[in-house]
């Protein structure tokens, strides 16, 4: 009989016992709900059984595997419920929910005929969320059919859904794990529940032209409620409809246009859309000369030193005189910087800047007088004033870059019309087909990754170790002043990932078994592994993505 060891005991159970079975035994000993279980150190479903000795922990909805299996669990049910919906009648026929952006704690769906938009009204979102609240509530079964790849693909032809089938074909596995509800069958890229009675909290709302799929936050047995972000929504769904233009929305599209050999045209024209847009910001600020202080603000990885530069080359071309500015310069000195919760140095707080000093310099700028600005320098852990005084001329802007740029206390001092405030973010506009999204925030992740090994010789162990800290500094000190931005950019490249995946691939492969990160590696990879691959080196040296695989013509 295999002997299990769980929570620094061993226990032994029959070869064949399910999983669940030993989850509901534990259950009570955790406040968040199990959802899957780790078996040495590898993530397994719980439909899943004893076969071996070995070591098991329960994974909770409140961790990030968890978390992920909980949405596509969610989003399963939510598809099974719109075609057993939508099938039952004439007029609905056709109709499927695609979902087209993660938008804070849910994702943003539409409704489509085809590729047309179908009004999202009450009535059928109400419908929708009662058809789910049902299938949830009847605790319905959610298999894992293991199938042939050809098989797949025929079924997803069959069905209409020509996204999945190619999907797959570029797959270089021989079988695929084809999921099934109440009928209904689907592929997605990660793991399930084993029946809907474990996704009791969502929710539905109206949004747009289409409705939120809400999921639990932080308290994981409530959805999270639904903060509007408009600006965000629109810069992603104007991102969104260019690739549609391109016809590149999914990751099987660009894979035909890979295959196809016009990935370098994809390439120019995506460049030169991304340049219209960073001239559109520049031609915005030439146009009100009381703009003389930029500020850019984003989270890790977004490309915020290359969007610098290239929109000072852009406010050059309208006459301007761009002067970087580092909020890194205005550092407090070291024995005044203050410390975290863990008693370490947290230079990423507000109270880390010496915003007087700031507002006073920037202030006495826009009077015409001349400054002196301090350079911090990192080796004393001190503030210097080594620079050559700068006066601001009427063509004169300074260019300031940091994680606090759209936080109101930063500069609160200067007045409102001196200031133009632009948010950058990676907004990925690919999804993995119409129900799986792929995470804005992967997509920097990998970024990351592939830069911190170029410039900082930092394993990809060690970037995946530090990444959740990175985004709680994130949701504290940039997504809660994002939609105070004057505008947004989107640095995400439509083809980047085919780029990238040359780069991280190795680098993630080189994590070792035992490494507590190497789930998220192994996810990341699986990620990678749908998409095909494009050298880098036919890539403009000014482009956005150089910063991150070097190359680039403005040394980041």
């Amino acid at each position: 009989m295999p002997v299990l060891q769980i929570n620094g005991r061993e226990v032994q159970y029959p070869t064949g016992t399910p999983y669940l079975d030993i989850v509901r035994e534990y259950q009570k000993d955790y406040e968040d709900d199990i959802i899957l279980v780790r078996f040495q150190n590898e993530l397994r479903e719980l439909t899943k059984h004893v076969s071996r000795d070995g070591e098991m922990e329960f994974v909770t909805t409140a961790e990030k595997p968890g978390r992920n299996t909980y949405r596509r669990s969610v989003t399963m049910i939510m598809e099974a419920a719109a075609n057993e919906i939508f099938a039952a009648t004439e007029a609905s026929d056709g109709i499927r929910v695609v979902v087209q952006h993660s938008l804070g704690q849910g994702f943003y769906c539409e409704f489509r005929r085809e590729h047309a938009l179908v009004p999202a009204d009450s009535d059928r979102i109400l419908a929708l969320k009662e058809k789910m609240t049902e299938l949830v509530r009847r605790d319905l079964p959610i298999k894992k059919h293991n199938i042939g790849r050809s098989e797949a693909m025929r079924y997803f032809e069959q069905h209409g859904r020509p996204d999945k089938s190619r999907l797959i074909r570029y797959r270089r596995n021989s079988r695929v794990n084809i999921y099934e509800l109440n009928g209904y069958q689907d592929y997605y890229y990660g793991y399930l529940a084993p029946s809907t009675g474990f996704c009791k909290y969502f929710d539905l709302l109206p949004y747009q032209n289409g409705f939120m799929l809400m999921f639990p936050h932080k308290n994981t047995r409530a959805a999270a409620e639904f903060a509007p972000t408009d600006k965000l929504f629109q810069i992603m769904d104007d991102s969104a409809a260019w690739g549609e233009s391109m016809g590149v929305r999914t990751i099987s599209d660009l894979n035909d246009v890979i295959a196809e050999g016009r990935i370098q045209e994809l390439i120019l024209v995506q460049e030169s859309w991304m340049e219209q847009k960073i001239g559109d910001i520049a031609e915005t600020i030439a146009g009100d000369l009381r703009k003389k202080i930029i500020l850019i603000a984003g989270p890790s990885s977004s490309g915020k030193t290359t969007f610098s530069h290239r929109l000072s080359i852009q406010l050059s071309a309208h006459g301007l005189r761009p002067h970087p500015i580092s909020l890194d310069d205005f550092y407090v000195n070291r024995e005044d910087t203050p410390v975290d919760e863990n008693g370490e140095l947290d230079f990423e707080c507000l109270e880390a800047i010496d915003v007087p000093l700031l507002n006073q310099c920037l202030n006495d700028l826009l009077a015409g007088k001349e400054v002196t600005l301090p350079a911090f320098n990192f080796r004393t852990g001190h503030r210097e004033f080594r620079s050559r005084p700068l006066r601001l001329g009427e063509g004169d802007v300074l260019v300031i870059e940091g994680i606090h740029g759209l936080n109101e206390r930063l500069t609160g001092a200067l007045p409102k019309e001196s200031k133009f405030k632009i948010y950058i973010s990676a907004l990925t506009q690919l999804n993995i087909d119409t129900q799986n999204n792929l995470s804005t925030t992967d997509t920097r992740l990998i970024r990351r990754l592939v830069r911190d090994a170029r410039t900082r010789n930092t394993t990809a162990r060690e970037t995946l170790a530090r990444w959740d800290s990175v985004r709680r500094g994130e949701e504290k000190n940039i997504f809660p002043f994002q939609e105070e931005a004057d505008v947004m950019f989107n640095s995400a490249l439509i083809y980047e990932l085919a780029v990238l995946k040359c780069y991280a691939e190795p680098l993630l492969f080189a994590l070792n078994a035992s490494d507590t990160e190497v789930e998220e590696a192994k996810r990341l990879l699986k990620i990678m592994d749908y998409v095909l691959p494009v050298p880098g080196e036919n890539i403009g040296h000014n482009s956005i993505l150089r910063e991150f695989m070097g190359g680039g013509c403005f040394g980041v």
